[in-house]
């Protein structure tokens, strides 16, 4: 990759790029450059479309979704909008130290919902952090349920308090047009 410098004249960069080329280029009989074999290749960061889904085909994944679900499963399959087919599927819920795996199954996940994928390490998969411990899904629904109200009584208050000072709360369901 070349880096230029705005100091730098265009005569300088383009001395600078003939010697790059000559630098990276093998020399062939009688001193001439040869092509290398084959189309360059792109590194991955190149690739910013579904095409980056091919590494993550069957393995797996965590997968949180903009209305906060948390889904581990194997990716099996994906399409160009990033449209994601998961086999082996659990939903887990989390509320304060505790947390449940709710099995699911297939599932299959739109790809404008997806806020955040990674790759599950199966070899630190099993050691679950000392901080939580599982427990039955009834428990951590209720529990759940009583944080998402106590959340949702606070953020009335908020947004009150923040529309007195001329504030406009997020997602109020105002249309603005």
């Amino acid at each position: 990759m070349e880096r230029l410098s705005l100091n730098d004249s265009p005569a300088n960069a383009q001395q600078r790029n003939s010697q790059q080329f000559s630098q990276q280029t093998p020399l062939g009989p009688g001193g001439q450059n040869q092509p290398t074999s084959g189309p360059p290749q792109l590194p991955p960061q190149m690739f910013t479309t579904a095409a980056q889904l091919l590494d993550l085909t069957d393995k797996k994944l965590v997968l949180v979704l903009r209305d906060g679900r948390k889904l581990i499963g194997v990716l099996r399959s994906w399409d160009q909008f990033a449209n994601l087919f998961f086999q082996d599927t659990v939903e887990r819920i989390y509320a304060g130290n505790l947390y449940a795996d709710v099995p699911r199954g297939v599932f299959l996940v739109r790809g404008e919902n997806v806020l955040l994928l990674g790759e599950v390490d199966l070899d630190r998969e099993d050691e679950i952090p000392t901080t939580i411990t599982k427990a039955p899904f009834e428990e951590v629904f209720a529990l759940k349920k009583k944080e998402d109200n106590q959340r949702k009584t606070g953020d009335k208050k908020r947004y009150k308090e923040l529309s007195a000072l001329g504030f406009e709360p997020e997602h109020s369901g105002e249309i603005l047009f």
